[in-house]
This record gives C-alpha cells, sequence and structure tokens, in this order.
C-alpha cells in the first residue's frame, strides 16, 4: 500500500468562533471507463441513506451526465437559461443554491449535471483570466470548494457528500478532489483496472506537489472479480498493492437493470425489477449477497473517516425464496 497509502484529511470549516469537522466526502475516481464508477457512486449513497446519514451526490460529468439520469432528475439539463452548478462555481448564480438540489425516492439529495458543464474548464478560466487581470488572485482547483463549504455551509445539511466527475476533464476532476479530498476507487481484477490505479497514484502524487493538499484513498473496489486463475493472481496482487476493501462478482444483469429502472440495485433487487417492469425478478442469494457487501463498504468508509452511523443499515425484503 506505499503508492496509496490510506491518508484520510479531515476538512474542516474555520469560522471566528470554532472549527467543525467537515462530512465524509469523497470522489468516487476511476481512470477507465467500464469500472461501473456511476453505479457505485448511486449504491454507496443509499447505503449511506440507509446507515441514517442526510447523502448528497454531485454529478460532475459532463459528457453522459448519468448519474442525474440514474436518480431520474433530467429535467432543465439542457435549458440555457436555468441557474446551474457551473454559474455558481462562476460567481454568477441565478437563484439560491439549495434550488439546484433535487430530493428523490431513494433518500438521496442529488445536485444534477447541466449541459453547461460541458464548458466548465473553458469557462473557468475565462474567469481565472479575468481575475488575475484585475490584480486579484485564483485558484482555479477550489473553486467547487468554496461554493460548497464557504458560501453555502453544505456541511450544515448534508453528512456524506459524494462526487461523481469525468476522470479525464482534469480541471473539473481537481476541483472534485480539492473539495473532498479523499478518493475512492472502483476497479476490476486486469490489467486495465492495475493500470487504472497506477495512474491513481500519479495523480495523487500530482495533486500534493501542485496543490500542497493532502489526498486520501479510502478505499480500493473491485468489481467483475471471477474465479480464474488470472482473476485470481491480479486481487492478490492488487491486494498486496494498494489494500482492498472489498470484492463482489460480476453482476452485470444487476447493473444494467438500474438503467432500465433508473435507481440503485436496492431498488432493483428489492423491488424485483426485471426488463424495465417490478416484481417481476427473481431473488438471487448472489445478489442480496452484494448488497450486503454494499452496506458492508459503507460501514467501512465510516470507520475510515471516524463516524458512527445514526443507525444499522438493513436491506427491505420481504421473506421469500431466494434462489442460488
Amino acid at each position: 500500500m506505499d503508492e496509496l497509502a490510506v491518508c484520510l484529511t479531515y476538512l474542516y470549516y474555520v469560522d471566528e468562533q470554532s472549527a467543525e469537522y467537515m462530512p465524509i466526502t469523497y470522489t468516487i475516481y476511476s481512470e477507465s471507463g467500464g469500472i461501473h464508477k456511476t453505479t457505485w457512486t448511486a449504491n454507496l449513497a443509499e447505503a449511506h441513506a440507509r446507515q441514517g446519514f442526510d447523502v448528497l451526490v454531485i454529478d460532475l460529468d459532463h459528457q453522459a451526465a448519468n448519474l442525474t439520469y440514474l436518480f431520474d432528475v433530467e429535467e432543465g439539463r439542457d435549458d440555457p437559461d436555468a441557474d446551474n452548478l457551473v454559474r455558481h462555481v462562476l460567481g454568477r448564480p441565478d437563484g439560491d443554491f439549495e434550488e439546484l438540489i433535487r430530493s428523490t425516492e431513494e433518500g438521496v439529495d442529488v445536485l444534477p449535471a447541466h449541459n453547461m458543464l460541458e464548458e466548465f474548464t473553458e469557462l473557468l478560466l475565462q474567469r481565472e483570466r479575468f481575475e488575475e487581470n484585475m490584480g486579484d488572485e485564483f485558484n482555479r482547483y477550489e473553486q467547487l470548494y468554496n461554493v460548497l463549504w464557504e458560501e453555502n455551509d453544505v456541511q450544515d445539511d448534508y453528512d456524506v457528500v459524494i462526487i461523481d466527475p469525468n476522470a479525464r476533464a482534469e480541471i473539473m476532476l481537481y476541483n472534485a478532489i480539492y473539495a473532498t479530498r479523499t478518493l475512492v476507487a472502483p476497479s476490476k481484477p486486469a490489467g486495465k483496472g492495475n493500470k487504472s490505479l497506477e495512474g491513481l497514484a500519479g495523480l495523487l502524487e500530482s495533486m500534493s506537489e501542485n496543490l500542497s493538499i493532502d489526498v486520501g484513498v479510502a478505499a480500493v473496489i473491485l468489481s467483475g472479480a471471477g474465479t480464474t486463475s488470472t482473476h485470481t493472481r491480479y486481487i492478490e496482487e492488487m491486494e498486496d498493492e494498494y489494500g482492498i476493501a472489498a470484492t463482489i462478482g460480476e453482476r452485470q444483469s444487476m447493473m444494467d437493470e438500474m438503467w432500465d429502472a433508473q435507481g440503485t440495485a436496492f431498488k432493483i433487487v428489492e423491488e424485483g425489477w426485471h426488463n424495465g417492469e417490478p416484481g417481476s425478478r427473481r431473488l438471487r442469494e448472489r445478489e442480496v449477497e452484494t448488497l450486503e457487501t454494499i452496506l458492508g463498504i459503507a460501514n467501512y468508509l465510516t470507520d475510515e473517516f471516524g463516524v458512527e452511523p445514526p443507525q444499522k443499515p438493513s436491506l427491505k425484503i420481504e421473506d421469500t425464496e431466494v434462489v442460488s
């Protein structure tokens, strides 16, 4: 675990009277595609909600806005006149920050993506040039931090804040990491996954050198793990090199159904979604175990942050036959 040493840095908001610890904050990071980054964001958010926390997830993926779609909060995404997070980051809001946030039926609040995110880098650099021309200092990477913690006191309303960025949009990604200071890294037991983790190590070094902040990795999660000798070898190598919080097998059917149902894996299994319809999915033991593993990861993360959950999370599964 040398390169990805777990080094959680707890942020705090300083006012004139006292310093208060920030909520649990982390960015879901993966350099590679096909790692289920967004589904992990949604599922961990729901798991934290079941721990009794108030949870906010922020969709910073300008290309797909998958998290926004998954939680069915797309309304206004393509409205050029709608207020959105980018306007607030640029110091040009068109409404209250709280009005950007949408509640969902699964108990997770979402700050959805907007098409203006596609121009985030260009617009932020324009503002940087303007501020510098006016003789003012401007840190391009700390603007999201300022909006969340200093200008709008999100820490007063939420216990957990998770950001789902586009890993290839550097300035946007750095804003997410600067705001949370902690990463959760989904990966796969394969060369591609290992390469992604190697890229993560380089990212941590770059953040430390360029921004003078400590960034910690709270958890590495492996999904799609099989029993082949190749997978076993990669899992062992990754465990030795990085440490792994949890490993789950291939759950493509369940993950794919999340998009049809527009909900988390908890919704899929508990409501029996299949082919876009509820009540038609068999209750499979391996999928129930996967939900229990996700709840376990949420508990692992709260332990890493030194926070006691308000309640023990549980599944909402009625007594019924479970098939293997």
